[in-house]
């Protein structure tokens, strides 16, 4: 029998958004993979773990070893199918059966943070990669939203698309820690974020 390697999204970061299917599924696992974090909030005694580090064929070689005995759960934040571990497991172990759990995305909350229906934005990433130009061209009424990282964070990203032709005072909030107590939202226009600090793990969310 082969064992089943299962992606459970576990949300934006606090217990309250994950959902029900994902944490029976965390709970019930002998081995576990995650973030530090993640592994702080949600492993139990006598579970395996392994935390997720930038050595992902360290990971490969635990997975291959612990699939044999057992499923393993790996737990990425948000919802597995943006920009998590999902398509490097899909691809690492294409003969493996593979479960998927979903769950709440950080850009799902970023919207409802801010009052904004979602259908039609464009969900992009600044975290560690470029968006191509045409995906970031202007045009009224158009919806995007960005993770971000250090370095391209907000202020940089603000001033990237004014440069390419957004105007000014074009709505544009970031929020970070979403979730969390330390939760906090900034902004109003791309002009103000040009001059936000920080921010470099967040979502941006931009309304044309």
């Amino acid at each position: 029998m082969e064992h089943t390697l299962i992606v459970a999204g576990i949300g934006p970061g606090d217990r309250d958004y994950i959902l029900p299917k994902a944490l029976k599924a965390i709970e019930k696992a002998h081995y576990l993979v995650g973030g530090r974090r993640a592994l702080s909030d949600y492993a139990q005694e006598g579970q395996e773990t392994y935390p997720i580090t930038g050595k992902l064929s360290l990971l490969a070689e635990w997975l291959e070893k612990v699939l044999k005995t057992d499923d393993v759960v790996v737990m990425v934040s948000g919802d597995p199918g943006y920009y998590s571990l999902l398509p490097w497991l899909k691809k690492r172990f294409p003969s493996h059966p593979l479960e998927v759990i979903p769950g709440i995305s950080s850009v799902q909350a970023a919207f409802c943070l801010i009052q904004e229906p979602w259908q039609g934005a464009q969900w992009l990433s600044f975290h560690g990669r470029m968006p191509e130009e045409k995906e970031t061209r202007y045009e009224a009424g158009r919806k995007l939203a960005f993770l971000t990282d250090h370095e391209q964070n907000p202020s940089f990203i603000a001033k990237y698309l004014i440069q390419r032709g957004w105007p000014e005072e074009t709505k544009a909030y970031a929020s970070e820690h979403i979730s969390y107590e330390n939760q906090h939202i900034a902004g109003s226009t791309l002009k103000e974020l040009t001059a936000l600090p920080g921010f470099g793990e967040s979502v941006m969310v931009v309304i044309g």
